[in-house]
């Protein structure tokens, strides 16, 4: 099953998944790779890795409507754009999903499979307003959107070089399986702005996406 959903945002904007099924051999005959990434594919290893990069660009590449792709690039500080294109685009992946959003403003995305040990690392992530908001019953998949959240907003942010618990605020919520919205808040230095995040659950996948 490729593209996995597909839904529009408001006011405007769209955000898809694509759920790996296909062979790396698929992915290269619809693609037709720019001589970069053929460069970049060849220095990925580990079968996983390299189906959900050449996932993450077809879902691209369908989104755009376009009957010829264009090219993906990445500007200085590593976020990736869509050439010739006034829309902005944000990608995630992990574990034969591939997620991405497109709007005409700044956009964040991160989708990530359940893990068990995402406790041990919360310490390094979460904020003590943050921790007060969880409830036992469901604390590890809590865990999972607040760090998806602050994978958006850094990639939302676009310039690297944030800490998680400094910079990156989530508003408190409480967290429900039918998913839900929230504010996320990046404050560096002279930047300090609001954004609206969304999640969703879907079985052991957590999608945050917004801008």
């Amino acid at each position: 099953m490729p593209l996995f959903s597909k839904k529009n945002l408001h006011p405007e904007g769209e955000v898809a998944l694509w759920d790996i099924r296909e062979e790396e051999t698929w992915f290269l005959e619809q693609l037709n790779l720019f001589p970069k990434e053929v460069e970049r594919l060849a220095k990925i290893k580990g079968k996983g890795r390299r189906l959900e990069w050449l996932a993450a660009r077809q879902l691209i590449h369908k989104m755009s409507q376009r009957k010829d792709r264009g090219a993906l690039i990445k500007d200085e500080f590593g976020k990736p754009y869509l050439e010739d294109s006034k829309w902005q685009i944000s990608l995630s992946h992990t574990h034969q999903m591939a997620a991405a959003v497109a709007a005409p403003h700044s956009v964040g995305i991160d989708i990530q499979v359940f893990v068990p040990k995402i406790e041990r690392l919360a310490h390094k992530y979460m904020r003590p307003e943050e921790f007060a908001s969880l409830q036992d019953e469901t604390r590890l998949r809590h865990l999972h959107i607040y760090w998806c959240a602050k994978e958006a907003l850094y990639k939302i942010y676009g310039r690297k070089l944030l800490d998680f618990r400094q910079n990156i605020h989530v508003d408190p919520f409480k967290y429900s399986e039918d998913g839900g919205q929230f504010k996320g808040r990046v404050l560096k230095e002279e930047f300090d702005e609001t954004f609206h995040l969304y999640y969703e659950v879907i079985g052991d996948y957590f999608l945050v996406y917004g801008g």
